[in-house]
């Protein structure tokens, strides 16, 4: 599954690289951006030049925070403070999807730079959004049976055991050979490993949405020239990506894969935002984030990120866990868990003002 997400990576790559060159259409007059004060590229450079670094940095700590808490008791997945974390970092994940990658979409494919016909006489935000939740569902749901029907008679590989070294591989047999004497594995054993494949699954597809959204907020990061809005956006992504990255690596932790697949997946997620921004600065002289390309182009793949980020947050993260035996056992930890969604969605709400 990781060389899936590479060849998903690359393609998606190729189509930024191919698209941001046209965004140097002919701007019309009305939305050409008005220079002042804070417009200097000499002075906005260096800071977009720090804001790379700083949100790799950021990016790091985040998506790795949680691939190290199981040398921390009270952080092992089996714990209720993980499950309360957790909640907390899908608020996070589920306020991204509606309070900032939406709201952007919706900005771009209704700005006056585009045409009336058809971009402001169809919600076209709405139905890729919800098109895109779709198919997502689509995605999550084959993925989950393929691999469920490929794990009947192969291993499940990779299992990596909670001293960071590697568990002999299982076979899991089909449930035919249960009669008589009992062989092979336990029925317990392919609930644990069903789960097992749910978690790999869901650890891919969210990643493919946030890489999506990262990619498109460092490009208008990195051709922007205005010093005066650079300063704190820099600053409210390093918290974004920091947060977005607890939630992706939580979900990773529990997918359990071996260390090179998690160190793939954690470097795929901290270097999408700095690519993007160098992207974008290589751009600066060329790209124009107001042109009718640059818009729609834009403004489709935030309105696909969204209908994924919050499909994923609502139906694989958060519905999951609350309906699941942990939290169904107990009152006061769904109570926890509640707090923890609200304080995650309000968090990353406030920053919807910076960035």
């Amino acid at each position: 599954m990781a060389s899936l997400l590479v060849n998903i990576f690359s393609i998606f790559l190729i189509i930024i690289c191919i698209f941001t060159p046209q965004a140097l259409s002919v701007v019309p007059e009305e939305c050409k951006t008005e220079t002042d004060g804070c417009t200097n590229k000499e002075k906005a450079l260096p800071l977009k030049i720090i804001a790379i670094f700083s949100i790799l940095i950021a990016s790091i700590i985040g998506v790795c925070s949680p691939l190290f808490t199981r040398s921390v008791p009270a952080l092992n997945p089996e714990r209720s403070l993980f499950v309360i974390v957790k909640c907390f970092a899908s608020g996070i994940i589920l306020a991204t999807g509606f309070m900032h990658v939406l709201p952007d979409s919706f900005d771009m494919l209704t700005s006056k730079c585009l045409k009336e016909n058809p971009w402001h006489k169809f919600p076209f935000t709405g139905f890729v959004a919800m098109l895109s939740a779709i198919v997502t569902l689509i995605v999550d749901s084959v993925a989950t049976s393929i691999y469920s029907k490929k794990s009947n008679n192969e291993v499940i590989p990779e299992v990596a055991s909670p001293a960071g070294g590697r568990q002999q591989d299982v076979a899991v047999v089909n449930v035919g050979h249960f009669h008589g004497h009992h062989h092979g594995l336990k029925p317990a054993q392919g609930a644990v490993d069903q789960q097992l494949l749910r978690n790999r699954v869901i650890a891919m597809v969210l990643e493919l949405g946030i890489v999506v959204h990262s990619v498109v907020i460092g490009l208008s990061l990195g051709a922007s020239n205005n010093t005066c809005t650079i300063k704190g956006l820099v600053a409210a992504l390093c918290f974004h990506q920091m947060f977005e990255g607890m939630g992706l690596g939580g979900c990773i932790l529990q997918a359990e894969y071996k260390a090179m697949k998690k160190f793939t997946m954690a470097f795929f997620f901290s270097v999408t935002t700095p690519f993007g921004t160098a992207l974008g600065i290589a751009l600066s002289n060329t790209y124009k984030d107001n042109s009718p390309t640059a818009l729609i182009t834009e403004g489709l793949l935030n309105a696909s990120s969204a209908g994924l980020l919050i499909y994923m947050a609502l139906v694989d993260l958060l519905s999951a866990e609350f309906m699941g035996q942990k939290l169904q056992g107990s009152i006061k930890l769904q109570i926890k868990c509640y707090a923890a969604v609200l304080l995650g969605a309000g968090f990353m709400s406030l920053m919807a003002k910076w960035a």
